[in-house]
């Protein structure tokens, strides 16, 4: 699902404009990203937590060159899943048909 995809089913299930939707997705977004900026957790019930996590720096290694890099310090967003929704997303369907298979991009064969 892509944002405007999102903006399209909040306007849609709710009855107000796309415009409308779109400030509101527009403000969850940006209250989760200044929460995670300054360092705060996001805890969503039945869905999962999102958390900043620090990497320390490190000297890496270029993989093209071989040379050594300096790697400065970093923090990352992580998402954790909730029990409530890794439950669902493995369970079968409530009208009994089967789930689409799990596709990986970057699993192809190559038959040359």
């Amino acid at each position: 699902m892509t944002k405007s995809e999102l903006i399209d089913a909040v306007a849609q299930r709710t009855g107000i404009t796309k415009s409308r939707a779109e400030q509101v997705v527009n403000c969850v977004f940006e209250a989760m990203t200044t929460s995670l900026d300054n360092g705060d957790g996001i805890e969503i019930r039945g869905f999962g937590s999102f958390t900043v996590r620090h990497y320390k720096a490190y000297s890496g290694r270029n993989p093209r060159t071989g040379r050594p890099v300096n790697v400065p310090e970093k923090r990352l967003p992580f998402f954790k899943v909730g029990k409530e929704l890794k439950e669902l997303v493995n369970s079968p369907r409530a009208d009994g048909s089967p789930r689409p298979p799990i596709v990986d991009d970057n699993d192809q064969d190559d038959d040359d």
